[in-house]
């Protein structure tokens, strides 16, 4: 049996919750995922931290959110690096399950914070006063399926995780 399965008697075992955390099955579907959201995610995270693709960097994004949005400001500076930096964990298979659970984190603040008055749908046309909340749901739902299975093959959550689980 593959100690790093996610099974529940593997989560209910005396196992280290580091392992715990980092243990993933080996399948392509996580990879996959990772893949496809730090693609998404990344030009939003740089926009915020970098000021690359037309956004505001690190100053003006925190601005933004801390005087227009009303966020404090830990948190405002926690959503800029969950961004930006979350893509990067992401890519590497490091940390899915906490990069996860802080990005459906973000997704939700921005959608009860910003978008959810503009309607479910992205404003294509320019008529509405803002975006719709669309694109967060489907960040959302591949974030939630990263943080039920874990980084999956080819990632150092795995390696991570063997490795616990090989020093007892």
């Amino acid at each position: 049996m593959d100690t790093t399965l996610a099974s529940a008697q593997h989560l209910t075992s005396h196992v280290s919750w580091p392992a715990r955390v980092l243990a993933s099955a080996p399948q392509l579907s996580s990879p996959i995922l990772r893949l496809g959201l730090a693609a998404v995610l990344f030009p939003h995270g740089a926009q915020k931290l970098l000021g690359w693709f037309g956004g505001y960097g690190w100053s003006g994004t925190m601005g933004f959110l801390t005087g227009k949005i009303g966020v404090p400001t830990p948190v405002a500076a926690l959503v800029i690096l969950i961004e930006s930096l979350g893509p990067v964990f992401l890519l590497l298979g490091l940390a899915t399950r906490p990069v996860a659970l802080g990005v459906i984190a973000v997704m939700l603040g921005a959608v009860a914070t910003v978008h959810a008055p503009n309607g479910f749908f992205m404003n294509w046309s320019g008529a509405q006063a803002g975006e719709g909340f669309e694109y967060h749901l489907l960040v959302i739902g591949m974030a939630l399926a990263l943080l039920v299975s874990g980084g999956g093959s080819f990632s150092l959550d795995r390696r991570l995780a063997k490795a616990a689980n090989a020093r007892g």
